[in-house]
């Protein structure tokens, strides 16, 4: 009789694991809808660097900063994103990241000068540093073990298609209007559209944001434990509530909500933990990715590319981009976090070598530009499609995977303040100065300094990365 009961009582658990689960996949698309626009707003600038210095007549340096006045905004972002949402909570902080990108979207299009441009890229740049971490985060703090890996590297998928979007969006529009900086529909460039574009997906996000529950993690820190007790029922089923809470519950202080001073150890000094974020942080940005992802078009019309060639390669890495991710997607589960990142690191070395000997070897043509020879010229496309694969089959969703899952609870959005502050602040530097890199040292200075990085990984990544696959947030430690 025992046995005949037990049957559809096993049947029911699993018809609700099943239905959990496809309620937490849904829950986590929406959040990916920030990672989508976190990968668009970051890619649409590609495509329109001629047309802003074309209309706001700015030099290279104006250029530069034009493109990576984003980055402020994002490096503010993700900072104030995380200890915010240990006060406001995770989901609060990812709708009011979708209301700025649609004001940045509108405003960034209509912009007239490049002071009011700025402003309304670091505002867009607030909502991607707080997506940033916060759409990971939101993830790492619904999803089960076994699967957090996975759904965490489709956020990565998302944000590789939102890059993809926009590099297609941008290559649509400059070959319909004949160049970003022509005049289009309603008399507006082409560039401007390009941006505009961005208001239907981050609209979308807004209202989707708006189903969704809260992170019963959060909900625990918050010493809301009804509506956690009701979140975890929803997620895991009504006989992991009570253990859930208990595990959530034990991994917190006490006595205090989470603050800065919790990164500290008793010496006064930043625990290990955090200087494993921040530097999984600031290497995913020194190998230079993100050169690739801003300048494309400005870099591939340096080496004789025409502009309608620069975009359509865009499209093309952005394609190779989501394929790595998809390979990783069925890999982090299975073999783990770490030695993802070391292939990653050995592979983008070994291609950015090829690069930087490609660059090497270019001429200078009479209107001043590098031209390459047919056999380089093809050496380095497909070198820097092959260090993008590898970027985006390791450090890119690995590095946020990671920092979504590796600090305990108590830490959780402090440490991905002070990461994502150093990743955002990376993520400038290097923006900021590839212009200046390539009227100095070229292309081949240039590559060789992100060569270096990559090589430097290998050694960060054996000694101070720590696998996470299979552990539960609460038997992170710190």
């Amino acid at each position: 009789m025992e046995a005949t009961e037990s049957l559809p009582q096993a049947g029911m658990a699993e018809e609700q694991s099943t239905a959990s689960l496809g309620f937490i996949i849904l829950i986590c698309s929406v959040a990916t809808i920030g990672g989508f626009l976190f990968g668009f707003d970051s890619g649409v600038i590609n495509g329109t660097v001629a047309g802003l210095q074309e209309a706001f007549d700015s030099d290279s340096a104006g250029t530069g900063f034009n493109v990576a006045s984003m980055l402020l905004g994002c490096a503010a972002g993700a900072f104030f994103a995380g200890r915010l949402a240990d006060l406001w909570g995770r989901r609060q902080l990812l709708l009011l990241a979708a209301v700025f990108f649609v004001i940045s979207a509108w405003g960034s299009g209509i912009a007239g000068g490049s002071a009011e441009f700025v402003f309304y890229r670091i505002l867009g740049g607030l909502a991607v540093g707080a997506a940033s971490v916060m759409s990971p985060a939101y993830i790492s703090e619904v999803a089960p073990a076994a699967w957090r890996g996975r759904l965490i590297t489709i956020n990565q998928i998302a944000i590789i298609s939102g890059l993809f979007a926009a590099f297609v969006s941008n290559y649509l529009l400059a070959q319909t209007a004949g160049s970003a900086s022509i005049s289009w529909w309603m008399g507006f460039e082409a560039w401007r559209w390009m941006f505009w574009v961005e208001i239907l997906p981050a609209a979308i996000f807004f209202v989707s944001l708006l189903w969704i529950p809260e992170s019963p993690r959060y909900l625990v820190l918050s010493r809301r434990t009804r509506r956690a007790r009701k979140v975890l029922r929803r997620l895991y089923g009504e006989g992991s509530v009570e253990s859930k809470l208990r595990d959530i519950d034990a991994s917190i202080a006490a006595d205090h909500r989470p603050r800065l001073s919790d990164l500290l150890d008793k010496a006064g000094r930043l625990r290990p933990i955090v200087w494993a974020g921040i530097g999984l942080a600031t290497f995913q940005q020194l190998v230079g990715i993100n050169v690739v992802f801003y300048y494309g078009a400005v870099l591939w019309q340096a080496v004789g590319f025409s502009e309608a060639d620069a975009l359509l390669i865009n499209i093309i890495s952005g394609a190779v981009s989501i394929a790595a991710c998809v390979i990783t997607l069925s890999l982090i589960d299975k073999i783990g976090r770490k030695p993802i990142l070391l292939a990653g690191s050995f592979g983008m070395a070994m291609t950015l070598a090829l690069v930087v000997m490609a660059f090497t070897s270019a001429d200078i043509g009479a209107d001043g530009k590098l031209v390459l020879s047919d056999s380089m010229g093809l050496l380095a496309l497909v070198a820097a499609n092959a260090y993008v694969f590898f970027f985006n089959g390791s450090w890119g969703p690995v590095m946020w995977t990671l920092l979504g899952e590796m600090f305990p609870n108590q830490i959780r959005g402090s440490g991905l303040a002070v990461a994502g502050l150093s990743q955002w602040g990376s993520n400038f530097v290097i923006t900021m100065t590839f212009p200046l890199l390539l009227a100095g040292i070229g292309l081949a200075g240039a590559y060789g300094i992100y060569l270096l990085f990559a090589v430097l990984s290998i050694p960060f990544v054996v000694r101070m990365v720590r696998e996470t696959m299979g552990r539960e947030l609460e038997q992170m430690e710190g």
